[in-house]
């Protein structure tokens, strides 16, 4: 009996030594132990508008407080802008830095945020007169065309467009050398001269989307005859928007016009490629019948054998015409810092490609966000100087601000 009470005794002690180190092993609520429970989070309390940075520039807005929805959008745009140095005796002047340069827009100094220098690569766009007012046949122009590509940088990428009374793209973008070759000498004489819709096509749908440094070159006699979606006007107010140099090639068809005005008729000829013919002494007329010209266009026959017929009063061939030509051309030019070259024969044609492909070797570019947000469509004026003295520095002086791109 004494040996049954001492077991019940211990087994109470054991019991109640038990239940004192479970109850040590609780965790009273509201302590930082581990739970199965995630603490409950008490609600943000809503700003007070009289408390948040609008009210105190030195205050910083808690992350908390910022909608992670919210999408913050630069409408700035960057302006671009080429830029050659040269010394007194007209050579580049290479070499330069970031530092080295000042720009100021409307009389206020810009900080500049993009800067490459001439060893940077360029895009190119060749644009090519396919028209039968060309002074050139069309393997002087291959020839000529393929020459100047031969004298870019490997790395530099070329597009090439033609036009007629079409514009036909046969290049896009590339330096694949032979891919642009077989692009040139797949170009065609035909009728017509669109030559406001291949320049607004090449700036707006071809070199805007591009970036770093970019230029046109393009070969002309500057008449248009068949544009249909542009005109001269809109050209030069695009290329005040575009960042690019733009270099015409200009050749003179004016005489051979006149000669063809007051001596030619209609006369069945064989058309390049063996295809027939009729040829008549306008230019670019309305019912799609090629024209003659006194140059030697493949095919065509010599004015001067031509029937005589009475003048002829097409569109693009009078004096005026050619006179709102030489100037368009020389506003593009002028317009973006590019220069015009004169080209009457196939030496000077060479020479003029030569030079540009040159040209193009010798430029820095420079890119700043303008201070000031300005109405799209207002003009601004650009200065560009450098520290260095004895420099001769040529830019654009002038750009004229584009529509902002739409929110998406």
């Amino acid at each position: 009996m004494k040996k049954f009470a001492v077991l019940l005794c211990m087994a109470l002690l054991f019991a109640g030594f038990e239940l004192g180190v479970a109850q040590s092993r609780r965790v009273p609520e509201g302590t930082s132990g581990k739970s199965n429970q995630r603490p409950a989070t008490q609600p943000t309390p809503t700003p007070n508008p009289q408390n948040t940075a609008d009210s105190d520039p030195n205050q910083s807005v808690h992350p908390e407080a910022v909608d992670e929805g919210e999408v913050i959008r630069v409408d700035t745009q960057l302006v671009t802008i080429p830029v050659k140095v040269a010394d007194r005796k007209n050579r580049f002047f290479g070499g330069l830095k970031k530092e080295d340069f000042r720009v100021f827009e409307d009389d206020i100094e810009q900080e500049i945020a993009l800067f490459s220098n001439e060893e940077q690569p360029f895009t190119v766009a060749l644009v090519l007169d396919m028209s039968y007012s060309t002074k050139f046949k069309i393997g002087e122009i291959q020839s000529a065309a393929i020459a100047f590509i031969s004298q870019l940088r490997p790395q530099d990428q070329l597009m090439v467009i033609s036009f007629d009374e079409e514009v036909h793209m046969l290049c896009e973008a590339t330096n694949d050398r032979q891919r642009i070759y077989r692009a040139i000498k797949s170009t065609k004489i035909a009728t017509g001269t669109s030559l406001y819709d291949a320049v607004d096509l090449t700036m707006n749908e071809r070199l805007r989307r591009i970036t770093g440094r970019k230029a046109i070159v393009l070969f002309t006699d500057g008449v248009d005859t068949t544009s249909r979606l542009a005109h001269d006007m809109s050209n030069l107010r695009d290329a005040m928007e575009l960042d690019a140099l733009i270099y015409p090639i200009r050749y003179d068809t004016y005489a051979d016009v006149q000669a063809m005005n007051n001596g030619g008729t209609m006369t069945k000829i064989d058309l390049p490629g063996g295809i027939g013919g009729t040829v008549s002494t306008g230019r670019g007329n309305p019912g799609g019948i090629p024209p003659s010209t006194s140059g030697p266009v493949p095919g065509a026959p010599d004015p001067a054998n031509l029937p005589r017929q009475g003048p002829s009063n097409q569109r693009g061939t009078s004096i005026e015409d050619y006179r709102m030509a030489e100037q368009y051309l020389s506003n593009l030019a002028a317009y973006t810092g590019g220069r015009i070259y004169l080209a009457d024969s196939m030496g000077n044609l060479n020479d003029a490609f030569a030079r540009i492909a040159s040209e193009l070797r010798e430029f820095y570019s420079l890119g700043y966000y303008p201070k000031e947000e300005a109405t799209p469509g207002k003009k601004k004026k650009i200065k560009v100087k450098v520290s260095q003295t004895g420099l001769v520095v040529r830019s654009r002086d002038s750009y004229v601000v584009g529509k902002k791109p739409k929110k998406k």
